[in-house]
């Protein structure tokens, strides 16, 4: 979650300036179907079945908010301040203890109750997903047969924590009915150099022609394919054995440039390096090779969850290359050999989520350049857009007025009505929430998540034949009023979870478009009759409710027939 050095310059409209570059030759797109459209066929009978499920078009008015269509199908509200369809998470770091675990060598207990803790400030901010770094430095905090316990947990790399983090993490995250997508960094093997540091029997020191030293980190060499298979290897173990719902990359591929040194990786070009022109080509292929059997690996292993990246959020700039942003930064595509934007167009992600740091009107990074350039290439393959958001700049006083975060996510709904569709915004990272430095996150809250919201559907990914759901009643009781519900779907077609919806007053229809009238959504505790506690209530109102049903990727029923509180 690097931030390039930056100069400040006199703010203009770089949103009005922003130009539309023609879109890229898509290499297996352009002839024949590319893997999006192959996903979206191979899983279309699965989603045939789903009759009462309906799956969102991925279109503008889908990614601004407005619910799958179903029976109860109105005109979304023509205010674009408060969207019942958008990612919005926190990235949860573990590297160095950023985040969490706060220090290493806490004991099991304290470290999960500091976990729900930060699951408590994702719940206060009105978020539905957690980005959590669960290997760091080729090491895990979850059960792994390839590499050891992070010493980020106990302070010693191997030692057993006494628990299965990602376990704990990925069942709490569910209770809540959080999205927990699983943060890996790909390439580091450790912040220092000196392999005599890691366990002994540490993958990079059991093969230590895998590894090379730079910028004072150990890395993988991304060259060789005995290193990649093991890498992938030790991801796809955690798909397979774990409930996570993403695999989440960050920006780190090949090291960030660090002045006066070369990386030391000529000898692997030399051996690997055939049908490459130059070094550099020969590393973007590595990157590319990586990500794109990365994406294939997943999806057969459990097609449902989700691949994301987040790279650094310069590509390149127009400058290099006409396709690039109108920007004057570092750029991926050179510094890190990661080509994003044909990850992109060549549908190898579900989401891309680019670490748009910097403030509206910054001359070498304006993030009204950024946003709609970013736009632009999703929508030309329907990869999903979340815009990464800098909140610990709020902390840092770089960011100096109060409004910045929520100025942000005004230019994300017109660059999404005007351009194309922006999903969602993460913030880096989770200790900067409670802090709200300036009130910027209280100001975003106040502005934007007003109401709760529902992760957007995607629709080439599996959809499960879950039904619309019965709303037995809504009875009054000492918290609020308690929903009961009740999932007819088959044993093999429940629900995941559920939307409740409520009105004020007594009615025949509620509006399940209108995100004012979305009070929350909890998870299915298994079996066929579940219920829920609406805590806001007040006391006093009565009130009109409807219930939809959601599958494990978000897809939403019909809604139940409203009934009133008794």
């Amino acid at each position: 979650m690097r931030q390039p050095a930056s100069h400040e310059a006199t703010p203009k409209p770089a949103y009005a300036r922003t130009t539309s570059h023609p879109p890229a030759r898509l290499s297996g797109l352009t002839t024949g179907f590319g893997r999006r459209e192959f996903l979206t066929m191979a899983t279309a009978g699965t989603a045939a079945a789903a009759i009462s499920v309906t799956i969102a078009a991925l279109d503008p008015a889908t990614a601004l908010g407005a619910p799958a269509m179903t029976g109860n199908a109105t005109p979304p509200p023509s205010s674009g301040a408060d969207l019942k369809r958008e990612l919005r998470a926190m990235w949860i770091a573990s590297v160095v203890n950023i985040d969490w675990p706060s220090t290493s060598g806490l004991d099991a207990a304290t470290q999960q109750a500091e976990f729900l803790h930060w699951l408590d400030v994702a719940e206060e901010n009105r978020l539905n997903a957690v980005f959590v770094q669960v290997r760091p430095t080729a090491d895990a905090f979850y059960a792994s047969p390839y590499e050891p316990w992070s010493q980020y947990l106990t302070g010693t790399q191997g030692q057993d924590p006494g628990y299965d983090p990602l376990a704990f993490m990925v069942a709490e995250a569910h209770k809540r009915n959080i999205e927990l997508h699983a943060w890996f960094n790909p390439y580091r093997v450790s912040m220092q150099t000196d392999p005599g540091q890691l366990v002994e029997d540490h993958p990079a020191r059991q093969h230590p022609d895998w590894v090379w030293a730079y910028g004072g980190k150990l890395y993988f060499d991304p060259g060789i394919p005995e290193a990649r298979e093991h890498i992938q290897q030790a991801i796809l173990h955690a798909v397979e054995n774990y409930d996570i719902d993403g695999v989440h990359f960050d920006d780190y591929f090949y090291p960030y440039p660090v002045s006066g040194q070369v990386l030391p990786d000529a000898g692997t070009y030399e051996q690997y390096g055939a049908g490459f022109d130059t070094i550099e080509d020969w590393r973007r292929g590595n990157v590319d090779r990586f990500v794109e059997t990365m994406s294939v690996r997943i999806k057969e292993t459990k097609p449902w969850v989700k691949f994301g990246i987040s790279p650094f959020g310069i590509w390149r700039n127009a400058g290099t290359d006409p396709l690039g942003s109108d920007t004057g930064g570092s750029e991926s595509y050179d510094d890190q050999f990661a080509d994003t934007r044909k990850w992109v167009l060549e549908g190898w992600l579900d989401y891309i989520n680019p670490q748009i740091y910097w403030q509206i009107g910054l001359a070498v990074a304006d993030y009204a350049a950024l946003v709609p350039w970013w736009a632009e290439v999703a929508a030309q393959s329907g990869t999903q857009l979340y815009v990464g958001e800098a909140l610990y700049k709020m902390t840092s006083g770089v960011f100096t007025d109060r409004e910045e975060l929520t100025n942000h996510l005004d230019l994300c709904r017109e660059v999404s009505r005007d351009v194309g569709p922006i999903h969602g915004n993460v913030y880096y990272s989770a200790k900067h929430l409670p802090i709200d430095a300036q009130g910027g996150m209280s100001k975003v809250v106040e502005d934007h998540y007003q109401y709760p919201a529902l992760v957007p559907p995607m629709p080439h990914l599996p959809a499960d034949p879950v039904v619309t759901p019965v709303l037995a009643n809504a009875r009054r009781v000492r918290d609020g009023v308690r929903v009961h519900v009740a999932d007819i779907g088959t044993k093999a077609a429940r629900a995941t979870s559920f939307a409740v919806y409520r009105v004020p007053g007594t009615v025949d229809f509620v509006d399940t478009n209108d995100p004012a009238n979305l009070v929350g959504t909890f998870r299915s505790a298994g079996g066929r009759v579940q219920s829920w506690v609406d805590t806001s209530a007040e006391a006093g109102t009565h009130y009109t409710y409807a219930v939809t049903a959601l599958d494990r990727v978000w897809n939403e029923t019909d809604p139940s027939q409203p009934r009133t509180t008794a």
